[in-house]
């Protein structure tokens, strides 16, 4: 046995310090990604407003590369979760929905190329302030949004594809700036400006969040910042499995938790979440 120095580099199963940091890092990184990932597949969220502050908290990346990182993993939990979520809300019955998606599409794209450009301008500290307030006034949309009950657009025609262009832009925005895929954003759009039933309007959340993400995507990987996807691509992969194992679960739970309770809930982790940022130096 080497005692010393040895003794303290190494544990008995002959693995360093380093080794064993990496370890539970990678076991933060398939939990944090499973429990997140869950919470997407079973409300119709990207998941990103919960997995930035534990990018930021936890693994302390930097402002940006952070948003970047958390881009990606939207992607993949967004991409998986509607699939896994048809057993409840059939794709059929999403695509009979095409020109809800389409309306709020053609502000979103737009949206998500200015944020993602605007993004990459700030300085991390300003970044830091606009990610918790954005998450704050998400908290306050959850807590309010959500309460709204199936019913008749209150508005039609021309008026309601005017209000939807304009409400996916700020949207897109939103999505870029924090890396989210904007379900949180979306859902209470869907259900208060289009009538929507909240499970169908998770899934619609869905399709519209993943081409507005991928236009972000696109517009980071001009940023120098984009390079954290290749210098951390064991930790993306290990997050990716575990948010992949997490939209299963959650699709599969749809219907059984009823929202009226998560989401409130939801709402204050994402404050708690919004001090956590806003402190981070």
């Amino acid at each position: 046995m080497v005692m010393g120095n040895g003794f303290h580099s190494c544990n008995y199963f002959g693995m360093s310090t380093s080794q064993l940091t990496q370890i539970r890092k990678r076991i933060t990184a398939f939990c944090g990604g499973a429990i997140i990932g869950t919470l997407g597949g079973l409300i119709g969220l990207g998941g990103a407003e919960f997995r930035l502050p534990l990018l930021i908290g936890f693994f302390r990346f930097a402002a940006l590369e952070a948003v970047i990182l958390n881009k990606a993993m939207s992607l993949v939990v967004v991409a998986s979760a509607l699939p896994f979520r048809a057993q409840t809300v059939p794709l059929v019955e999403v695509a009979a929905h095409w020109p809800v998606v389409v309306n709020l599409l053609g502000g979103s794209l737009l949206g998500a190329w200015f944020g993602a450009g605007w993004a990459t301008r700030l300085r991390s500290e300003n970044l830091y302030r606009v990610i918790a307030i954005l998450l704050v006034a998400i908290a306050a949309v959850l807590l309010l949004g959500h309460n709204a009950t199936v019913g008749v657009p209150p508005i039609g025609g021309i008026a309601l594809a005017v209000v939807g262009i304009a409400a996916g832009f700020a949207i897109g925005v939103v999505a870029s700036l924090l890396g989210v895929a904007g379900g949180e954003l979306l859902i209470p759009t869907l259900v208060l400006l289009f009538g929507l039933d909240i499970k169908l309007a998770g899934s619609l959340s869905l399709a519209v969040s993943l081409p507005t993400m991928l236009v972000g995507f696109t517009r980071y990987s001009r940023d120098q910042s984009f390079t954290v996807l290749d210098r951390n691509r064991d930790f993306l992969l290990v997050m990716a499995a575990g948010s992949i194992f997490g939209t299963f679960v959650g699709g599969s739970l749809l219907g059984l938790v009823p929202s009226a309770v998560l989401l409130p809930g939801l709402a204050v982790i994402l404050l708690i979440s919004a001090v956590k940022v806003w402190q981070h130096r």
